[in-house]
């Protein structure tokens, strides 16, 4: 299994991985806004530097994505997806410590994320690498609906 950083080769894998895994929550009482957004976004805004993509490749081929744009601090991420059928692998969080590590290489203090106050799941996932619950608010999502979330932080270095 490897993490690589995306490129133009790659984003309609990232783009299908992430409409795959977000497809359950469909089903939520406010669908998630990645079932619907067109691969345009994520080409347009990786193209125009503002957001960057990696993704996960086993033998058979790429099972995950994550999402993230570099802030002056921090790496902030996004649509973390794992195809279905590999969930409860452990491959998330072998994304998430890339991703920290790729973040550190960037000099980086910090990651954050967005999660939908619903998601408990993710919410735990998070904090059993280090994340924490740090602000809890509601966002109008892509398709106008609002969303109860949350900010999700880690830290890298403790304050001195």
């Amino acid at each position: 299994m490897k993490v690589q950083l995306g490129t133009m080769q790659t984003i309609n894998a990232a783009h299908q991985i992430m409409c795959e895994a977000f497809k359950e929550y469909g089903k939520l009482e406010v669908p998630s806004s990645a079932i619907t957004e067109p691969i345009e976004v994520l080409t347009e805004n990786f193209k125009n530097g503002i957001e960057n993509f990696a993704i996960c490749l086993i033998e058979e081929g790429p099972i995950a994505s994550v999402r993230f744009m570099e802030k002056t601090e921090t790496l902030y991420f996004s649509r973390l997806a794992v195809l279905p059928a590999y969930r409860g692998k452990g491959i998330a969080k072998y994304m998430l410590q890339w991703l920290e590590n790729y973040a550190k290489q960037l000099e980086k203090n910090k990651m954050e994320c967005k999660v939908r106050m619903s998601l408990e799941g993710n919410i735990q996932l998070y904090q059993s690498i280090g994340f924490h619950l740090v602000e809890e608010g509601e966002v109008i999502n892509p398709n106008g609906y609002a969303v109860r979330t949350g900010v999700m932080k880690k830290d890298f270095y403790e304050a001195k």
